[in-house]
């Protein structure tokens, strides 16, 4: 399976896209990358993904696959190398469940924390601050949700911290520290200094600049 056979349909500031992007590049598979303009949708992304209209779209050999977590697991299931779920059906579970916490829970009261205002800004980000300790749970005796190696966790998660702190400069509310959360901000910053990892994070002035315009509209 050639990597020129593979085609991303992406727009630069997604989370669900940079999932796909890192999950690609843990697997050394080189892709054709397509950037959309959310504004404008593309025939093709219309084609490909016809029923949610959204990225990412992962097209390999002419055959579309949309939702970042089912491209991950695609990709894994794909292409053997570098494994992003563990062996155990039990890690498996963990790594599933863990990867859809953050998109239930943890994911829509982050947003809520950065996007009201007055009490219900305040309680919003109680319950977020709640569910990213819950998340701490996920790291108990390792150093990433993979164990000693990154995986399949650690790429549907590890977007949020990235996105938290530059949120936290636009709204005046702190969601992570060391000291309340020192598992999951020591795995942030390990997971984050991963080269390959690091190089195709999002341009922090640029990400801070999008946040702002989304925030405030």
């Amino acid at each position: 399976m050639e990597g020129d056979s593979v085609k991303l349909l992406g727009f630069w500031g997604s989370p669900a896209v940079l999932r796909v992007k890192w999950a690609l590049a843990v697997k050394g598979i080189e892709c054709q990358y397509v950037e959309e303009d959310l504004s404008n949708k593309s025939d093709m992304l219309l084609k490909y993904n016809p029923v949610h209209k959204k990225v990412p779209v992962l097209v390999h050999q002419g055959k579309p696959l949309a939702e970042s977590l089912l491209i991950l697991e695609y990709i894994d299931e794909t292409w053997k190398q570098n494994p992003l779920l563990p062996h155990s059906p039990y890690e498996r579970a963990q790594a599933r469940f863990w990867s859809k916490f953050v998109d239930d829970k943890c994911m829509p009261t982050v947003v809520a924390a950065f996007s009201k205002v007055g009490e219900e800004q305040q309680k919003a980000a109680e319950e977020a601050r709640e569910n990213l300790k819950r998340l701490e749970v996920g790291l108990e005796g390792k150093q990433f949700f993979g164990g000693d190696n990154i995986g399949f966790a650690d790429i549907a998660i590890g977007w949020l911290p990235y996105w938290i702190e530059i949120a936290e400069e636009v709204v005046a509310i702190n969601l992570i520290d060391a000291g309340s959360m020192p598992k999951l901000n020591s795995w942030f910053h390990a997971f984050i200094d991963i080269p390959i990892i690091k190089e195709l994070l999002p341009p922090r002035h640029k990400l801070l600049h999008h946040t702002k315009a989304f925030l405030q509209a």
